[in-house]
């Protein structure tokens, strides 16, 4: 294979869910089909290269900021659903069964990994609570022992405030990641949300 395939091939293998084989089976699609897959994927790369931010609102990656799920009118702002990752939030949009708006943490509380409160979009949380106009904070980190730590630190601050503190039901896989559990699981959980004790 030509060093410049066998960069991509390598680059590819480097994604979530792609090994090397799967990779180079992609790297030969793309070669087949040049103009119908290769160019169209090389333009929306370089798109969203160019354009890429991450929203300054509530943490989410778009091409514009406030990104498009703050800009919604038809989110219901008074309605706030915290997650860990923007995988998260991606999984639980997809649902279509949260009306509000999200908040990224960008990871969870870790003694293990040296990672902080401050390391994390804490404060911005805070900010945007204090600010008002939240009526419901949704607690929505994984049901890891990590994701559970941050979940009891965030209802710990945000307990001055008048907002009713609510979070994923359980029922959720112990050690599950939100980004992988299906539509069923994820509907069954904010459906089947409560208070935060």
């Amino acid at each position: 294979m030509a060093s410049e395939l066998d960069q991509l091939a390598q680059a590819l293998a480097r994604l979530p869910g792609l090994g090397p084989r799967s990779a180079r089976r992609a790297v030969l699609y793309l070669v087949k089909k040049r103009e119908a897959a290769m160019e169209p994927l090389l333009a929306a790369l370089q798109a969203v290269a160019d354009k890429l931010v991450t929203c300054s609102t509530c943490g989410n990656v778009d091409t514009v900021d406030p990104c498009q799920l703050c800009q919604d009118p038809r989110r219901d702002a008074r309605l706030l659903c915290v997650v860990e990752e923007v995988a998260d939030l991606w999984a639980l949009d997809r649902s279509r069964l949260f009306p509000g708006r999200y908040h990224v943490l960008g990871g969870r509380l870790s003694a293990l990994e040296g990672i902080r409160p401050e390391d994390l979009g804490i404060d911005t949380l805070i900010g945007r609570v204090a600010a008002g106009g939240i009526d419901e904070v949704v607690l929505a980190t994984n049901a890891t022992l990590e994701g559970q730590t941050t979940a009891h630190y965030l209802a710990e601050r945000l307990e001055k405030f008048p907002v009713r503190l609510t979070q994923l039901a359980h029922g959720l896989p112990v050690g599950g990641e939100l980004d992988y559990l299906d539509e069923g699981t994820l509907a069954q959980a904010l459906r089947a949300r409560r208070p935060v004790s």
